[in-house]
């Protein structure tokens, strides 16, 4: 049994207003998994836990075990991540990686890896030289190994063959990569009958097996054609929409972060991601 006062390092993944005066929180741990708590309290101006539970703040919590949430006693901030909140376009990237680890984690499960691959992340998109549209890219791949939905991309997810450079296609359905020839003759063996299926191109097919398969260290400073990122981007979304039977509400923020019009209300779009 835990005991009634415990600590936790945690990243917090989103808040939520909840009465008057209060706030529950969405955390990721280390050791603990997912875990929701309340601080009370929070939203009032004298409070001394606000600034410490801010959104993607990494801290340190003191907890106490409530009857149906547990509630934060004590907070401390051990990284505020600065950098992202005075840029939109990180801010947006920020809400994407956080609502992926929230969507994709279940409650007290513990992930150590996953929540190691947000706090890295988190590091690394402040970074000016950092591209973020890639590092989500390399993001997803790695956490989707983290949690056990990763694509195949090396070998044909129907017989096992090594996939090989000429047209072959990608089935979030199926699990990755189909050859042709499977495609023309097996259809009917293959998941879902490969309904989902679309073409790969193969440079997009290069790009990703090279972010799947390296250190963040490695890929940062690889540069994508606007076609080559938007072709892994579709394919990345597509598959991540069927894993989770649901588009994330911090895509829609990332698609109108790049219209004109954005720029003069980001505040109040980055308002609405965060409910």
């Amino acid at each position: 049994m835990r005991d009634r006062l415990y600590r936790v390092e945690a990243i917090i993944l989103k808040r939520t207003d909840f009465g008057e005066a209060d706030r529950i929180l969405t955390l990721v741990t280390p050791d603990r998994g997912k875990l929701r708590a309340i601080a009370k309290g929070a939203r009032k101006p004298s409070s001394r836990k606000s600034g410490h539970i801010e959104l993607f703040t990494h801290s340190m919590l003191l907890l106490a075990k409530g009857r149906h949430l547990d509630v934060v006693t004590q907070a401390d901030t051990l990284e505020a991540f600065l950098p992202l909140r005075e840029d939109l376009e990180r801010l947006g990237y920020a809400y994407y990686l956080a609502e992926l680890v929230d969507k994709f984690s279940e409650e007290d499960s513990e992930n150590r890896p996953l929540y190691d691959l947000l706090l890295h992340a988190l590091r690394w998109l402040g970074d000016d030289a950092c591209d973020s549209a890639l590092l989500a890219r390399y993001f997803e791949l790695h956490l989707l190994q983290h949690v056990g939905y990763r694509p195949q991309l090396f070998q044909c997810v129907n017989c096992g063959t090594a996939i090989e450079p000429t047209d072959n296609f990608f089935s979030a359905e199926a699990g990755g990569v189909i050859d042709p020839n499977c495609m023309q003759t097996q259809r009917e063996k293959i998941a879902g009958h490969a309904r989902d299926a679309q073409p790969i191109p193969l440079n997009a097919l290069k790009v990703l097996r090279f972010l799947q398969s390296r250190e963040y260290e490695t890929v940062r400073s690889l540069r994508l054609t606007p076609e080559a990122q938007a072709q892994v981007e579709g394919l990345m979304r597509d598959y991540i929409a069927h894993h989770l039977e649901r588009n994330l509400k911090s895509v829609e923020f990332l698609r109108q972060l790049k219209q004109p019009f954005v720029v003069g209300m980001g505040e109040s779009v980055a308002k609405a991601v965060a409910k």
